[in-house]
């Protein structure tokens, strides 16, 4: 996947005047999966983005695959259902990226073992086929055993169940590839600047400024997909000025520490804290996750801050369940995302994460909220009502058994860090042969310069932060050891690039800049 070849893809059906069938506005899990499910049932597909594929929301979950055990408190079963069909399914599809996680709810009074076990009980059973692995009670010991880090002070036990863990961004970065390998020409660092109309006003394309070079590219389509996010209504406007708001934000923050907080090998699961939500603490790439919080915000931005009140939720939160409660001195990253929700009634944490599919007057078709663990099922949707709307070929989904770029059989977890990349890391390796290209870039984490190679040559990494935020993890990992990392990463990126000192000097302070942001003082 490289960007020239994709400039050229679009630069060739210009110049032809040929309209693709799909155009999508926006490189997230929305997009990138609606770009997919098109370019698999043999559409043309193009897609746009105006920073880098997973820059906002995409890239800053909580890691989980999961069907959403606090919506059957909710009482939205068919989410659940839908949502554990579709962790299966994506399990079965990439299975190098999704793997199976332990959960684990502690008891400290008597009525949570009953209570959370026929919860969880039934979740099993809204799972069926698709399930991970049955949920039980633990006595206390076992509890202890799993969760060796845990307040035993008034345990009583506890209720394990099973749920997915995949890297968010790494899996968007796949989704980007298989679709190239469909056909579909995809283009990071090119922001829509307008949507062109035909005579009846109808939506029949996208303007777009390639950042790179400067260029207008004009992408005629049949049907314009907005699945923009947190960013839905600012596309909608280019269209309606008057359009009205459709989406409403909240953002949530989550603090990463070094392993040792959480020994073992399984998550600990706290179902009701004082804002209405639960709280995770997982196991990743050899650290520990501990989020989330559900905060309103009036608009969005690219990058939000986290709240004071937000880190100190979390820090007193985690504090209660752990005998080594967290400080702010342990927070090795903390980083924020913003969810797009559909607008409604009541508290942000109450909203529905159902997606919505939205026809504006002018034709442009809009999907948004949703949830990661659901972007297959939601593209499915999107694109069965681009054709009915663009009068394409009726095609049918083929993305239920559509294996992700990278395919291979489930990783063991002892096989190296290169295992995330799938079939690709074979290649990887073999970059890696160069001595220089094998060192680890910083000691506390595990990334290698043959992968910022790699990022650059097949994976259209652009900057210091497309590798260090996206194709690797390590800024959300620990935000020093990334910023000794820029400046290695600079090199080796200007050197596949064809940048000079300059530029380099540049991305490493721009990098620094932003990399200060995800520390905690």
């Amino acid at each position: 996947m490289q960007r020239d070849a994709m400039v050229r893809r679009i630069r060739e059906r210009q110049a032809a005047q040929m309209p693709w069938d799909i155009v999508v506005v926006g490189g997230g899990a929305t997009g990138m999966g609606v770009a997919v499910d098109a370019a698999a049932r043999g559409l043309s597909v193009a897609l746009v983005e105006a920073h880098d594929f997973g820059k906002g929301t995409s890239s800053r979950s909580t890691k989980l695959v999961h069907g959403g055990v606090r919506y059957l408190e909710q009482g939205n079963i068919s989410l659940v259902m839908s949502a554990l069909k579709e962790r299966g399914l994506l399990r079965q599809n990439a299975p190098h990226l999704v793997h199976d996680l332990a959960f684990l709810v502690p008891n400290y009074s008597w009525w949570e073992a009953p209570f959370y076990g026929i919860g969880l009980k039934l979740y099993d059973l809204l799972a069926g086929k698709y399930g991970f692995g049955p949920s039980n009670l633990l006595s206390k010991d076992d509890t202890l055993a799993r969760l060796p880090g845990l307040e035993p002070e008034g345990l009583l036990g506890g209720v394990v169940y099973y749920d997915g863990q995949f890297d968010a961004a790494r899996l968007l970065i796949h989704l980007a590839m298989t679709a190239a390998d469909h056909g579909a020409a995809l283009l990071n660092y090119c922001p829509a600047t307008g949507l062109t109309k035909d005579a009846d006003g109808y939506v029949n394309g996208v303007t777009a400024l390639d950042t790179e070079t400067g260029e207008v590219l004009t992408l005629p389509a049949r049907i314009v997909v907005n699945a923009t996010g947190v960013f839905t209504d600012q596309v909608r406007r280019m269209a309606d000025p008057q359009a009205e708001t459709l989406v409403v934000t909240s953002q949530g923050i989550h603090l990463v520490f070094d392993r040792s907080f959480l020994k073992g090998d399984t998550a600990l699961m706290v179902p009701r804290t004082s804002d209405g939500r639960v709280l995770f603490v997982i196991p990743w790439h050899g650290h520990a996750v501990a989020g989330t919080t559900d905060t309103p915000v009036d608009a969005p931005s690219l990058e939000p801050r986290p709240l004071e009140e937000e880190i100190e939720f979390i820090l007193e939160t985690a504090g209660h369940y752990l005998t080594r409660p967290p400080t702010r001195k342990d927070v090795l990253a903390v980083y924020v995302g913003l969810r797009p929700l559909v607008k409604g009634e009541g508290k942000t944490s109450t909203l529905s994460r159902d997606h919505v599919i939205h026809v504006d007057n002018s034709g442009l078709l809009t999907i948004t909220g949703g949830k990661w663990t659901t972007y297959r099922h939601m593209a499915e949707d999107c694109v069965d009502h681009a054709i009915t709307l663009g009068h394409l070929q009726d095609l049918d989904c083929v993305t239920k058994s559509l294996h992700i770029h990278g395919y291979a059989p489930a990783r063991s977890e002892t096989e190296d860090t290169l295992a995330v990349y799938g079939a690709d890391a074979e290649a990887i390796r073999a970059l890696a042969t160069d001595p220089v290209l094998a060192e680890p870039l910083h000691p506390a984490l595990p990334y290698l310069g043959a992968e910022v190679v790699w990022a650059a040559r097949e994976e259209m990494a652009r900057t210091v932060e497309d590798v260090l935020a996206r194709r690797t993890r390590a800024l959300f990992l620990n935000a020093g050891a990334a910023m000794e990392m820029a400046e290695p990463v600079a090199s080796l990126l200007a050197g596949e690039l064809g940048h000079d000192e300059e530029w380099i000097a540049g991305q490493v302070a721009g990098f620094n800049a932003l990399a200060a942001q995800y520390k905690v003082s």
